[in-house]
C-alpha cells in the first residue's frame, strides 16, 4: 500500500469545550464552522492556501459556515494541518476525500505554486493508479463522494487503471502482498501467467458495489482479451458474496417483501438491481458460465421477483446448455411465497420450450450431396479433403445433438418423478398419487407406449399405480420389439428381452408355456378393488380368469359409456385379450385391428 507524507510540524489540534482549536502562541482571529463542528484558527495559514476562504472573507466577512463540506472534519482537518504545515499521510483511503476537500477550498497552482491539489494528484497518477489493490481502494471509496469523484474524473481514472491491469501481462502489474490471490511481487512470470488464467482478479474486485463493479466488467470485457470463461467465473465469485442465500425459506423472504418496512424493501430493490446487474454481465458465449449457475440465478429470480425479461433471458440460456443440468437445479420455489405449490414447473416449461426451439434448427444428420458432375461444375473450389472434413464436423455436431436431447430426456424424466410428490400440483400441470381413475386414465392416454425406453417398460411393468390397459400395452409392444429383432412371423417367449424374464419370473411364470406366460402376466396385475390398479392378486389361482374377465368388462362398459356420450364407438382390444389362443402370434393381431380409428387410442 503506497503513502505519501507532507509536512514536518507536529500535529497541534486540540478539543476545547465544543471548539477545536490549535495550540500556538498566537491568538485565533478566524472561526469557521464544518459539518456542525466550529473551529478556533488563524487566517494567514489559511487563506494564503485556500482561495475560497480569501473570497469569503472578502465578499462576506460575517460568514464562518462552509456547507456541504465533501469528507466532514476529517477531511477539512487534513487540509487545515496542510495549510499549517502538521504532518500529513495521504494513502489510497483517504485521497479521494482530501482531493475533494481541496478541491472544495480551491487549494491550486492559481493561489501557490505546488499546492495541495498538484500534490494529490501527482501521487494519485503515479502511485495510486500504478497499483492494482491502491486502485481497488481508491474506486471503493469514491462511492462516499460520487459526484465529487465523477466531476473530478477520479472514478474513471481507477476503472481504467483497473481494467489495462487485467489485461496486460500478470507480469507488469504491481500487486499487493494482501490480495485475495497472493501472487508475490517476487514470483516468477510463469507463476503469474497461470495466476492469470484462473482469474486472480475476481475476488479482489468482488469488493466493489454493483455501479462500479458493473463498469468496471464493461471496461475489462470491451478490451477483448479476457476469456469468457473468466468473465464467468468472475461473476459467480461476484453473485456468491453479494446475492442472499438461495436456500432459505421462500415464505420468509416473501413476508419481508410484503412488509411495510422500508429497509426491508429497500434491501430486496438492492439485491433485485444487482441480479438484472449480473443478468446482464453474462457473456454469450454458451460455455461461459455453467448450467448450474444459471438455474441459481434463475432461483435468485424468481425469490427476488426479477423482471420477466431477466427470467426470459436466463431461460434461453439454461436451454442451450440444459444437458448439463441435475434434478435439483431445475427445482425451483415458485415466485410467490403464498403458492401452496413447491416447485415453478412453468419456468421449467419455458426451458423445455426454448430448448424444443434450439432443437429444431441443429444441422441435419447428413450434408447433401450432389452428384460428380455437380461437384466439377463448382470449378473445385473446395477439394474432397475438405468436404469430408466438413460431413464427419456435421455428424458430429449431429451425433452431439442427438446426446443432449438423450440427455434432456432422462433429466426431465427425474424432474417429473420429483415433481409428482407435490400434492398441491394441479392436474392441468402434472399428476400425483391421489389421482382418481378417470384421472389417471387421462394422464396416461398422453403415453406413447412404443417410445419407452427399456428401463421404462420394466418400471411401468411393476408400477402399480398404473392403468392396467397401460402395462398390457408396454408389455405387448416389448414383446413386439423382441419380435422385430428376431426377424420372424412368431414370438418365443425364451427369447423374450432380460428385463422381461426377470418380471414373469417374479411372478412364479413360465416362459416356456406362452399362453400360460401371456394369461398369467396380465390377469396378476388386477387388483380385487380397481381395475386400474397393478397389484397382485390374493385369490386362488382358480380365480384369477374369471376376476380378470370381469374386471376387463367393467373396464369396457365405462369405456363404451365414456365414448357413446362422445358420439363415437370404440371396439374393445381387451376383449380379444380376454380370449387369449395358445399362439402368441394370434395374440398380436387381437391386440392391434387394423382398421382402427382415432378414440380407439388409450
Amino acid at each position: 500500500m503506497k503513502f505519501m507524507k507532507l509536512g514536518s510540524r507536529p500535529d497541534t489540534f486540540y478539543t476545547s469545550e465544543d471548539l477545536r482549536c490549535v495550540s500556538s502562541e498566537v491568538s485565533s482571529d478566524y472561526t469557521i464552522e464544518v459539518s456542525g463542528s466550529r473551529y478556533h484558527l488563524h487566517k494567514f495559514p489559511l487563506l494564503s492556501k485556500c482561495l475560497r476562504l480569501q473570497r469569503m472573507c472578502s465578499e462576506s466577512p460575517e460568514s464562518n459556515q462552509l456547507p456541504d463540506f465533501p469528507g466532514g472534519v476529517e477531511a477539512f482537518e487534513l487540509c487545515a494541518k496542510y495549510c499549517y504545515g502538521m504532518t500529513i499521510t495521504i494513502s489510497a483511503y483517504n485521497i479521494v476525500a482530501a482531493r475533494c476537500a481541496a478541491e472544495y477550498l480551491q487549494m491550486s497552482e492559481e493561489v501557490e505554486k505546488g499546492n495541495l491539489v498538484y500534490k494529490l494528484e501527482v501521487f494519485l497518477n503515479t502511485c495510486i493508479l500504478n497499483g492494482w489493490r491502491d486502485s481497488i481502494v481508491t474506486l471503493h471509496t469514491t462511492k462516499a463522494f460520487p459526484l465529487w469523484s465523477e466531476d473530478l474524473a477520479i472514478t474513471s481514472r481507477c476503472i481504467e487503471a483497473i481494467a489495462s491491469k487485467v489485461l496486460s501481462h500478470p507480469s507488469k502489474v504491481s500487486l499487493s502482498h494482501s490480495h485475495s490471490r497472493r501472487v508475490r511481487d517476487d514470483d516468477t512470470s510463469s507463476n503469474r501467467a497461470a495466476a492469470a488464467s484462473r482469474g486472480w482478479w475476481a475476488e479482489d474486485i468482488a469488493e466493489l458495489g454493483i455501479d462500479l463493479y458493473w463498469r468496471t466488467m464493461i471496461a475489462i470485457k470491451s478490451g477483448g482479451k479476457v476469456p469468457s470463461s473468466l468473465i464467468g467465473d468472475a461473476l459467480r465469485v461476484y453473485a456468491s458474496k453479494w446475492l442472499p442465500s438461495l436456500q432459505r425459506n421462500r415464505k420468509q423472504v416473501g413476508k419481508k417483501e410484503d412488509s411495510d418496512s422500508d429497509s426491508e424493501t429497500d434491501v430486496s430493490s438492492k439485491h433485485r438491481l444487482l441480479l438484472e446487474s449480473i443478468i446482464s454481465l453474462l457473456p454469450a458465449e454458451k460455455a461461459a458460465v455453467s448450467c448450474s449457475f444459471l438455474l441459481k440465478l434463475l432461483k435468485a429470480a424468481n425469490i427476488l421477483n426479477a423482471s420477466s425479461s431477466s427470467k426470459m433471458e436466463l431461460a434461453r440460456r439454461v436451454a442451450l446448455q440444459l444437458e448439463e443440468a441435475t434434478v435439483s437445479d431445475l427445482l425451483i420455489p415458485p415466485t410467490s411465497y403464498k403458492s401452496e405449490m413447491l416447485y415453478d414447473v412453468d419456468v421449467v416449461a419455458t426451458i423445455l420450450e426454448q430448448f424444443m426451439i434450439l432443437g429444431q434448427t441443429s444441422p441435419p444428420t447428413s450434408p447433401l450431396r450432389g452428384k460428380k458432375g455437380m461437384m466439377d461444375r463448382r470449378q473445385r473450389s473446395r477439394s474432397a479433403e475438405n468436404i469430408d472434413l466438413e460431413f464427419q464436423e456435421s455428424r458430429r455436431s449431429s451425433s452431439a445433438s442427438h446426446s443432449s436431447k438423450l440427455k434432456v430426456a432422462k433429466l426431465v424424466d427425474g424432474y417429473l418423478q420429483q415433481i409428482a410428490r407435490d400434492v398441491s400440483l394441479p392436474l392441468s400441470k402434472f399428476a400425483h398419487k391421489n389421482l382418481n381413475k378417470s384421472e389417471r386414465k387421462r394422464i396416461c392416454r398422453v403415453l406413447d407406449c412404443k417410445k419407452l425406453s427399456m428401463e421404462a417398460c420394466m418400471h411401468a411393468a411393476q408400477n402399480e399405480m398404473l392403468p392396467l390397459r397401460v402395462v398390457v400395452q408396454v408389455l405387448f409392444y416389448e414383446q413386439a420389439r423382441a419380435a422385430a429383432a428376431t426377424n420372424k412371423g412368431e414370438v418365443k417367449m425364451t427369447e423374450l428381452p432380460s428385463n422381461i424374464k426377470a418380471l414373469l419370473a417374479a411372478h412364479n411364470i413360465d416362459p416356456s408355456n406362452p399362453s400360460a406366460a401371456a394369461f398369467s402376466t396380465t390377469t396378476s396385475m388386477a387388483g380385487p378393488e380397481d381395475q386400474w390398479s397393478v397389484s397382485g392378486l390374493k385369490s386362488p389361482k382358480s380365480k384369477l380368469s374369471g376376476t380378470l374377465r370381469s374386471k376387463l368388462a367393467e373396464d369396457e362398459e365405462i369405456d363404451e359409456r365414456f365414448m357413446n356420450q362422445g358420439g363415437g364407438r370404440t371396439p374393445s382390444r381387451f376383449k380379444a385379450f380376454c380370449a387369449i389362443p395358445g399362439r402368441p402370434k394370434k395374440m398380436f393381431s387381437k391386440f392391434l385391428p387394423i382398421n382402427r380409428n382415432s378414440n380407439d387410442k388409450n
